[in-house]
């Protein structure tokens, strides 16, 4: 049976060569960086070379870079720390923000009685910018948290215009980039962000490593207490291995940028051609069948397929070694319907199957091949 992986847009896999560099670093750097003899020095002398590293692709200081266990992590420490320590009293945001964005403003309004404000979107899934500019006015204190990427349809936010609206209005902007970086170049010093996140595993890095981008005299504190590890920001012995693996991946993706993107692209393009032609009444939700208003990586597809056989769609396309998902895969296991699809569907369309097919390097057009010859069987 044929092996097919698409859904990178939950995790990749991990290049050779960042296996290669956190084996060596895990048989001959096993010191605790916090520790002052030379085995603890070696490891922190690797953490600050890999800060270094990672920064100077954001065009930041390294001091502006906090390494953590994910995006995750990354999203909690930014949102908590912005409401207990900063005095945010009103964080803007949209209702298909992933969950840990979303379920972390929820606790936060349980525990602290902010205020929330949700922008509209298009029918599309695109954020309404005056809308969003509308809910800027206010005497509050705001943070907007508005994702680069959306991890279901693919939606590309117009980062700079949302920092510039930010700025002009007072307001911080916190931007959850885990479906970004490693795939486009962002300058920090022309979009004036105030804190993001990155998470290792998307960008063919390992697990339970990312970062959180956080500007300089932000006035955050820590919400895990202990050691004063990670400028005082994330406390706890540091995943040397990990942070390697994560500058490795990092260092790939980016230098090898341009002709990955343009192969990635020609496979979405690819896919949604044969799909197109194969499958005649099938559709495309939010903007991922654009080349260029989403991302390059994944297209949502809804399918002409009745709803007593899109049940077990899923489970049979597994059986074909088809490897996809319905979206985020936090949300696997859950009967919910997808809250991304349910914000932008009509009840029929969400009544179909919408599958999220996302793309790497080590993906071919014979697998779409395959994929699609599949689907149309199944849609039969």
């Amino acid at each position: 049976m044929q092996q097919v992986y698409f859904d990178n847009a939950a995790t990749t896999p991990i290049r050779d060569e960042v296996i290669t560099g956190m084996t060596e670093v895990m048989k001959t750097n096993y010191g605790n960086a916090s520790s002052s003899h030379s085995f603890g020095r070696s490891s922190k002398a690797l953490i600050e070379k890999s800060r270094k590293a990672v920064a100077s692709y954001l065009n930041v200081a390294a001091s502006e870079i906090i390494f953590t266990s994910g995006g995750t992590e990354a999203d909690n420490l930014i949102l908590l720390s912005a409401v207990r320590d900063l005095k945010v009293t009103h964080i803007i945001t949209s209702k298909i923000e992933h969950h840990a964005v979303l379920h972390t403003i929820d606790q936060l309004v349980k525990d602290y009685k902010i205020a929330v404000s949700y922008v509209d979107l298009k029918p599309n899934g695109k954020i309404d910018y005056l809308h969003l500019e509308t809910l800027l006015k206010n005497e509050n204190k705001t943070l907007v948290s508005l994702m680069h990427i959306n991890n279901e349809i693919g939606n590309i936010l117009n980062m700079k215009r949302v920092a510039t609206l930010c700025k002009e209005n007072s307001a911080l902007f916190h931007s959850d980039t885990v479906q970004s970086v490693g795939h486009y170049k962002m300058d920090l010093q022309d979009i004036q962000v105030d804190f993001l996140t990155a998470a290792a595993h998307k960008f063919h890095g390992p697990k339970g490593v990312g970062f959180a981008f956080i500007r300089k005299n932000s006035g955050l504190k820590p919400v895990t207490l202990g050691g004063e590890q990670e400028r005082g920001l994330r406390a706890g012995t540091e995943s040397v291995h990990n942070i390697v693996g994560l500058e490795i991946a990092l260092k790939s993706a980016y230098d090898n940028l341009e002709a990955e993107v343009a192969y990635v692209k020609d496979l979405k393009q690819y896919f949604i051609s044969k799909i197109e032609s194969e499958l005649p009444n099938v559709t495309f939700n939010g903007r991922s069948s654009h080349l260029e208003k989403s991302t390059y990586t994944l297209v949502n597809v809804c399918l002409p397929i009745s709803p007593k056989k899109a049940a077990m769609l899923l489970f049979q396309l597994d059986l074909k070694g088809i490897a996809c998902s319905k979206g985020s895969a936090c949300q696997s296991g859950s009967n919910q319907k997808s809250h991304v699809l349910s914000e932008i569907l009509n009840a029929e369309d969400l009544e179909k199957p919408s599958i999220r097919f996302s793309f790497s390097i080590y993906n071919t057009k014979e697998e779409i091949d395959y994929v699609v010859a599949v689907l149309k069987a199944f849609a039969e």
